[in-house]
């Protein structure tokens, strides 16, 4: 849990007027950077715990276990902090600069979501959310915790009720004046604050951001099936990426942002953009051929700092090698070919698939005598496809 409990004595100038608390707050969220705040109770939003257990009844969760294990706290803030009376929800507008989805074409290069294009956002937004809850805990004696993201709070259902935007047909937050790009961050309270009144649903008809989901990830407007999502399968989902999923994946190496980026209201969010996170140049489009040359330390050495570095050396080359496979680009075959050897059963059968994909004779070659020394059950059976494909 990513929280921090800080308890404060008022100091001469303290107030616990709601008003000039709500004031002050405002204040020192623009001075910490962030674009928008609000506030909602600590008993809003009775609902979320219900609507969390459909989620996770339907196994929508996937594999993210601990989901269903925090449910209990998830439903509610006073479930977490039964002493929180208000609860503070900031957000930070990331908008890129340009087309995210641009990269999409090229095929020989790789597509990182927007938010992994820089430092890891917990501790950009972590510190600046420290910083506000010291000073209200100083202005109010009150004491504070605060969660980003890691923590089992649900920030949007929270954010929605502060007054922030409304959650999308693509579950995320919607802003009128910051569009779908935005990180999140709350801070519980024992003050008691002035609330926010929540924002109307303004998505109208608009199906953008289902529409163009490559996996057909929406079941429905406002459900999220994450077992479709390629967030959840590039980030989350540990084992063999499944088949019916890998051609859809394209060059997305880390996470998906095409349903955030068509969203009609981000054109006030690149207009807001303060640029406060730019991209590094070595992530807005890496080549292929670059990233199949990464062993855990040179891996650890490029994303320092980075929240790619979280999945692991292992993951993040099963995903390149889905994007090696889409890519049609045959000079890529010596190093697939290099990483059937590998230590990780995980990229062994994802350099199967793409040495099938791009060589399918060397493929079909190889299969039988590959098939016979492997060990690994998932590896044999991206082996047996080769050959049933063949037959």
């Amino acid at each position: 849990m990513t929280g921090t409990n800080t308890i404060a004595k008022p100091k001469s100038g303290a107030t616990s007027d709601p008003a000039r608390l709500r004031t002050f707050l405002e204040s020192a969220a623009r001075k910490a950077g962030f674009d928008v705040v609000g506030v909602t109770s600590a008993e809003t939003a009775p609902d979320l715990s219900e609507r969390l257990g459909e989620f996770v009844a339907l196994g929508r969760h996937g594999t993210m276990g601990w989901m269903e294990e925090t449910a209990g706290r998830r439903g509610s803030p006073r479930s977490l902090w039964p002493d929180a009376r208000s609860v503070i929800m900031l957000g930070m507008n990331y908008g890129p600069n340009s087309d995210p989805l641009a990269s999409l074409g090229l095929k020989d290069r790789a597509t990182i979501s927007v938010y992994a294009r820089n430092r890891d956002y917990h501790d950009v937004i972590k510190g600046r959310l420290k910083e506000i809850a010291g000073r209200i805990a100083a202005r109010s004696g009150a004491d504070v915790k605060v969660f980003v993201d890691t923590a089992p709070v649900m920030e949007k259902p929270l954010a929605t009720a502060a007054g922030l935007g409304w959650q999308g047909k693509h579950t995320n937050l919607v802003s009128r004046e910051l569009g779908s790009w935005l990180f999140l961050g709350a801070i519980f309270t024992t003050a008691e604050l002035a609330t926010d009144t929540p924002q109307a649903d303004n998505c109208g008809s608009c199906r953008a951001c289902l529409d163009i989901c490559p996996t057909d990830a929406f079941p429905a407007p406002y459900q999220l099936d994450a077992r479709r999502c390629i967030s959840y399968l590039t980030i989350e989902h540990k084992g063999p990426i499944p088949q019916e999923f890998r051609s859809a994946m394209g060059n997305r190496i880390y996470g998906c942002d095409d349903c955030l980026a068509v969203c009609p209201w981000n054109k006030f969010a690149r207009e807001a953009n303060e640029a406060k996170l730019i991209a590094r140049d070595d992530l807005e489009a890496p080549q292929l051929s670059d990233l199949l040359e990464l062993d855990d330390a040179s891996f650890r050495k490029l994303f320092s700092g980075s929240p790619i570095k979280r999945i692991g050396r292992d993951r993040f080359i099963r995903n390149v090698l889905i994007a090696a496979g889409n890519s049609g680009s045959g000079s890529l075959v010596p190093q697939v070919e290099r990483l059937l050897a590998d230590p990780a059963p995980v990229v062994r059968g994802a350099a199967v698939w793409a040495l099938a994909r791009l060589a399918p004779h060397e493929a079909v070659e190889r299969a039988g005598e590959a098939r016979k020394a492997e060990a690994e059950v998932d590896v044999r059976a991206e082996w047996d496809k080769v050959l049933e494909v063949a037959a």
